[in-house]
């Protein structure tokens, strides 16, 4: 377990396991939804696992809307590797950026979860198969999550081949 806890990185714990404690925490005061798992080792993964399912929700839905709206501007993910080479406060940055975005993911997602449990009594298909809808919606996040994160190792591998194959 020490072994565990000492890989995990400041990314980890301020962008899946803190961000994981704070929604169950606040599904548990704003919901009649409780996460919150009476054992310490369970409730970690568990809570890591939250954390996890908000930070890809905040990727996959926040900052594209956020774009969209022109509220956030895009930048290049290359440059910016690049430019974390040069300015080792680069890094503090994405990790803050990235945890400012999971913030407003999970601020989204309690307020979703409080709609649904509100509009819930009127729609009994919902309570029916609610949670057989969120393993579709869990499954479908983890599948755009898989994509984005394999495309993105395409376009770093692809341009690995290029700069490889200009120096032969």
């Amino acid at each position: 377990m020490k072994d565990l806890l000492n890989k995990i990185t400041s990314y980890n714990l301020f962008n899946y396991l803190l961000p994981g404690v704070l929604f169950v925490v606040a599904l548990e005061k704003f919901t009649s939804y409780s996460l919150i798992h009476p054992d310490i080792i369970i409730g970690i993964f568990v809570y890591y696992f939250a954390g996890l399912v908000v930070s890809r929700f905040g990727s996959l839905v926040i900052e594209p809307i956020l774009k969209d709206i022109s509220f956030v501007k895009s930048f290049d993910g290359d440059k910016l590797v690049t430019l974390a080479r040069t300015d080792e406060k680069i890094n503090i940055y994405t990790e803050a950026n990235n945890m400012y975005r999971t913030f407003i993911a999970l601020f989204v997602l309690v307020l979703l979860v409080r709609v649904y449990e509100l509009y819930i009594p009127g729609y009994p298909f919902l309570s029916e198969y609610g949670l057989h809808i969120l393993f579709v919606l869990l499954l479908i996040v983890f599948l755009f999550s898989y994509r984005k994160q394999s495309e993105q190792l395409a376009r770093k591998t692809g341009k690995a081949r290029k700069s490889e194959q200009k120096g032969e």
